[in-house]
């Protein structure tokens, strides 16, 4: 029978390609934590204590005291940050976050607020918090679902592959990041691009609704099924609303014609459905020149 290989048997090659298999792409500390360090620490710690507890039968210190037992090891970052996560309570912060964006009065202020949430766990493995690009007076607005590796790097919302593409959809209706306004539903990124959890796209829901509400746009669109979903509460599919003017509905009350579209990594992915994304560039045009 073949036994498994041993790690050693593996070159960095291979382990590098197994982290990125499995989504580990950016390291969250600057230095590599020695985990055998920490481990013989912690044996060393605990033999410590056994040899400082009286056996059964012997007589007490002098002193009438026990000895004194060593300060377990502090935990490395890495493990304090796991700690903080698993400590954040997740019930309740969706309304944390309604009662906090509330009081923004400003984008700065929200941007504020937003910063000092402690209550999304994305947060805790996010390099970056992505709040928006473009020009926050424009009467276009686009938002998406969460940022990837690029935008986490560099703290803005599509600048990757699919911002280059969205840059070239706005410019084939005149416009650019001057004359639009960019955001995502998710402001962190989700650790390997994964989906965001449903719970966590909730408490996220209260700051892409304010800052909507705060630019008010006179035209939003959304790109692609969760940011669609979401903003226009719908279960539908993009597929089946993608084209179709709908109203999404501020907190205040009010009322901004909203284009459902195709996300451009969508279109990357699906190319012959770039001229279904050209249909809606065009209705999305003739609404802001009055026409539509």
């Amino acid at each position: 029978m073949n036994s498994a290989p041993s790690p050693e048997s593996f070159g960095l090659h291979e382990l590098l390609a197994f982290y990125a298999d499995a989504g580990v792409d950016d390291a969250l500390v600057e230095e590599a934590p020695d985990r055998f360090a920490e481990a013989q620490a912690a044996k060393a710690a605990a033999e410590a204590r056994r040899a400082s507890q009286p056996t059964s039968g012997s007589a007490p210190a002098a002193s009438g005291g026990s000895a004194p037992r060593p300060a377990p090891p502090a935990p490395s970052p890495m493990a304090a940050r796991a700690t903080a996560r698993a400590a954040i309570p997740d019930e309740g912060q969706a309304a944390r976050a309604r009662e906090l964006a509330a009081k923004a009065t400003t984008l700065q202020e929200l941007r504020e607020i937003m910063e000092g949430f402690d209550g999304c766990n994305l947060r805790l493995t996010a390099k970056s918090m992505v709040f928006a690009d473009g020009n926050p007076e424009a009467d276009l607005m686009l938002v998406g679902e969460a940022p990837g590796r690029d935008e986490d790097l560099q703290g803005l919302p599509f600048v990757g592959r699919s911002g280059k593409l969205l840059d070239r959809m706005l410019a084939a209706i005149g416009r650019d990041r001057t004359s639009a306004y960019i955001s995502n539903v998710i402001p962190w990124r989700p650790p390997g691009n994964r989906d965001p959890s449903p719970l966590e796209t909730e408490i996220c829901r209260p700051f892409i609704e304010r800052h909507i509400e705060l630019v008010s746009p006179k035209v939003l669109v959304t790109l692609g099924n969760p940011s669609t979903k979401l903003l226009l509460r719908t279960s539908s599919t993009i597929t089946r609303l993608r084209g179709k003017w709908a109203q999404h509905h501020t907190p205040g009350g009010k009322e901004i014609a909203t284009m459902p579209s195709l996300h451009p990594a969508y279109l990357l992915r699906n190319p012959a459905h770039k001229k279904l994304a050209w249909k809606d560039l065009q209705a999305i045009r003739a609404r802001l020149e009055g026409q539509g």
